[in-house]
């Protein structure tokens, strides 16, 4: 009896780690997203963002938050893009 070999592309692996990567970005996006303060505060009051600094509005580690939130999220446009590339080079 001959064994039949299915060979794997080898473009499966970045599909993979990009895909690992997206949903690791998106839970880390989503948790940034709630530590935002809202109109009425938000769950950063919890750990201390609700504290504001002089009449500027908005705390240092708001505009940290708000900073680090956009970066996330160009990184997690990033991943979606690369993953609409490789998986039309798939098929």
């Amino acid at each position: 009896m001959i064994a039949r070999v299915t060979f794997v592309p080898l473009i499966t692996w970045p599909i993979t780690a990009l895909s690992i990567l997206l949903i690791v970005l998106s839970v880390i996006l989503t948790g940034f997203i709630l530590l935002h303060k809202g109109r009425g505060g938000g769950l950063s009051d919890l750990f201390g963002g609700g504290m504001t600094t002089g009449m500027s509005g908005t705390s240092v580690a708001e505009r940290n938050l708000d900073r680090l939130t956009v970066i996330v999220a160009l990184l997690w446009v990033l991943c979606i893009a690369g993953l609409l590339v490789l998986y039309r080079f798939a098929l």
